[in-house]
């Protein structure tokens, strides 16, 4: 808040003396410090997805396990496209790795590798990942101030309930009628 207010006593004193207001700065889409968390955490998550589902790709024993890792590198490499263009517009920065809670997660799962365990592993922390960016993208589309990127999140948010669907309860879940299932329910 008190930096819209800088910005607002910034164009009317520009205004006032009859200096030129840049279109830009006058058209640049206002963001709360809400909207930014929620791209920067979005980003992240897309990023550690991506990193897991390359991981599940190789490390994997069941192939309904790496199919649904194809499925979610795809997914989450177009989510992460859409968040990186909106962080653009509203000119929010993103940082350029996961967290280091993520980091350790992937480096956890990593030791499992080609085992069943690493597949139990793998789907729990799935299902209990994308529980957590659905909640952060309902809390965006309820409580977000730009509508670009709550638009984001509507947009974001069948994918991200589909891919919860196919990891629901820490189970593989890859065919159509788990596929139809998931979208019905929503979650």
């Amino acid at each position: 808040m008190r930096m819209r207010h800088q910005l607002a006593t910034a164009v009317a004193v520009l205004a006032v003396s009859g200096a030129a207001i840049s279109p830009a700065l006058a058209t640049c889409p206002r963001t709360s410090s809400a909207d930014d968390t929620f791209l920067r955490t979005a980003h992240r998550g897309n990023l550690a997805e991506i990193a897991m589902a390359k991981d599940a790709g190789k490390n994997a024993t069941t192939s309904c396990v790496k199919r649904v890792a194809k499925v979610l590198l795809r997914d989450h490499m177009k989510m992460d496209e859409e968040v990186k263009r909106v962080a653009d517009k509203v000119r929010t920065s993103l940082p350029d790795s996961p967290t280091d809670e993520q980091k350790k997660q992937l480096a956890k799962l990593r030791t499992k590798a080609h085992t069943k365990a690493y597949d139990v592993a793998w789907l729990k922390a799935q299902a209990a990942g994308h529980m957590k960016t659905l909640d952060l993208i309902d809390h965006e589309i309820k409580y977000g101030h730009n509508d670009k990127v709550r638009h984001l999140a509507k947009k974001l948010r069948p994918t991200v309930a589909m891919h919860l669907g196919l990891v629901h309860g820490g189970t593989c879940h890859d065919s159509d009628k788990d596929h139809k299932a998931a979208a019905v329910n929503g979650r």
